[in-house]
């Protein structure tokens, strides 16, 4: 090679170099709070007018709103003093606005549950009074949340249910739907039929047009479902509709549903066995057309012994994915859609990691003596306490396999992103978080390297071409990040939570 030749190389590799760095991402940090320390109880609620709502239970019990402007420096704190005292607020959902948020809380008072809707604006203060969207009456002490509250995607509605199933047999689905100034549409009372004895109601969403879907499905124990169906309630209507899911010869795991409303249709997706108790095969596909009022299509998608093999980590082929959990389902305009999975699991010294008695317990939970149950959610709300040094158990989360799919089901493309992480205390500092910045899907999670845990970012473009981005600008030394906990809060921004020596800070990570 010449000199010219090697001077145009290390021009082009330079002004690569440059490019990639211009549009890297950005991090800013909050400074923590003497009173954040690691065991406080914390949610992202959003960004409202600009600044960035964090809410705080301290260990003083207050209700804090914290609110951090875009260089995430605090500008306000505000006590929801209309909250009540101590620990008597059952659960908190957050609804933010472009300018308010809904603190949707739940308490008990002597022996009734209050489900209240509270109001704040940019500035954690608040507009109004708390409304009053439903009341229940018990004889025993709340200790989990009675309610459940969904939104529509579009924001437009809000629905609050309840499921009373002191009569085994037949259970009471109590739905009130709410416009997004918490106007009243319509209060429905239903009798949902459950024939038999092992049969369940979970996986509750709302459309834009305010149509309510869920699943019922039947489960022996801890054990995979043998029988489903799929749920639906009109905005309108004092009554239910079910669809039988066609389940001939195969077994499905946990069941999961999202809502398509560029296109009516609702997609179910589960992993799927051949035999009880089996290795994980692949996935099922059921897609409901309300347009159609019918099944758009009904498919399993086996994983081949390419994909098998990218995946399966200290597993052997057959058994890659027993170890996977769908954690994202993303769909997209054309009805098309990309799953996410990642292989999660413990390990110890005294027992064997067993999928079985890890996934599969009640998919409700309850006080003891409650006859009101919640649809039991994995997700991450109010985190604490954390960090509980429990050496007994190794917590791992592995490879994220992901995979798109045409509206019918049919593979476009999959990729693996590999990765390992463990640690003994918790698994607060492990899994990801995906930000959907529109031309592309970022996977950020730590990575440990030369013993401190990296935030590292991972993006796959529309086509599956998957590419390891430059390490992100700021990284300071000290900062341990927990995406798992973290939330999308506008197109390119993206706060995460982070573990600072003993306490608790924020870091707003930015796509530029």
């Amino acid at each position: 090679m010449n000199i010219m030749m090697k001077k145009r190389v290390l021009f082009f590799l330079f002004f690569v170099a440059v490019v990639l760095q211009g549009s890297a991402q950005k991090i800013v940090y909050s400074e923590p709070d003497k009173d954040d320390t690691r065991k406080m109880v914390f949610e992202i609620a959003g960004k409202v007018s600009g600044n960035f709502l964090i809410y705080k239970n301290t260990r003083a019990n207050r209700h804090l709103i914290s609110v951090l402007d875009n260089d995430m420096k605090e500008i306000a704190s505000s006590v929801q003093d209309y909250m009540p005292s101590g620990d008597r607020v059952i659960n908190i959902d957050f609804f933010p606005y472009s300018d308010f948020c809904y603190l949707i809380y739940q308490y008990q008072k002597k022996n009734v549950v209050y489900c209240m809707a509270a109001k704040v604006d940019g500035m954690g203060n608040k507009l109004g009074e708390p409304v009053e969207l439903d009341t229940t009456h018990i004889g025993f002490a709340a200790n989990n949340k009675l309610y459940s509250v969904v939104s529509s995607d579009d924001k437009s509605k809000m629905m609050v249910f309840k499921i009373n199933m002191k009569n085994r047999k037949m259970y009471w689905l109590t739905t009130k739907l709410f416009t997004a100034n918490l106007s009243l549409m319509k209060e429905s009372q239903l009798q949902i039929p459950m024939e038999e004895r092992n049969e369940y109601l979970s996986e509750f969403q709302l459309d834009n047009d305010g149509d309510f879907v869920f699943t019922k499905f039947q489960r022996n124990s801890n054990d995979n479902i043998t029988a489903a169906q799929l749920v639906f309630k009109n905005a309108v209507a004092d009554s239910v509709l079910g669809v039988n899911l066609n389940l001939d010869k195969i077994w499905l795991d946990e069941i999961n549903i999202k809502v398509d409303n560029n296109n009516k249709r609702y997609l179910v997706s589960s992993f799927y066995y051949k035999e009880r108790r089996g290795n994980v095969e692949g996935y099922y596909f059921y897609v409901w057309d309300k347009q159609l009022a019918g099944s758009y299509a009904e498919t399993t998608y086996a994983f081949p012994e390419e994909l098998r093999r990218d995946a399966k980590g200290d597993a052997s082929m057959k058994s890659a994915f027993n170890d996977y959990f769908v954690r994202n389902l993303i769909m997209r305009k054309d009805g098309g859609f990309i799953i996410g999975s990642e292989s999660y699991y413990t390990t110890s010294r005294f027992n064997t990691w067993n999928r079985w008695d890890y996934l599969y317990g009640s998919p409700y939970m309850s006080s003891y003596g409650s006859s009101y149950y919640y649809p039991y959610y994995n997700n991450y709300w109010l985190n604490g306490p954390r960090f509980n040094n429990n050496q007994a158990v190794r917590y791992h989360a592995d490879d994220i396999a992901v995979l798109s799919f045409s509206s019918k089901g049919t593979l476009e493309w999959n990729n693996v992103i590999g990765k390992s992480q463990y640690d003994d205390s918790s698994d607060d500092l492990l899994s990801y978080q995906i930000v959907n910045t529109g031309g592309e899907l970022h996977f950020l999670f730590n990575l440990q390297e030369r013993r401190n845990n990296l935030l590292t970012d991972f993006s796959i473009a529309p086509d599956g071409q998957l590419a390891r981005n430059p390490t992100l600008k700021n990284l300071d030394k000290g900062y341990d990040f927990m995406p798992k906990y973290g939330k999308q809060v506008s197109s390119r921004q993206l706060i995460i939570p982070c573990a600072y020596r003993n306490y608790i800070c924020f870091a707003k990570v930015e796509y530029n």
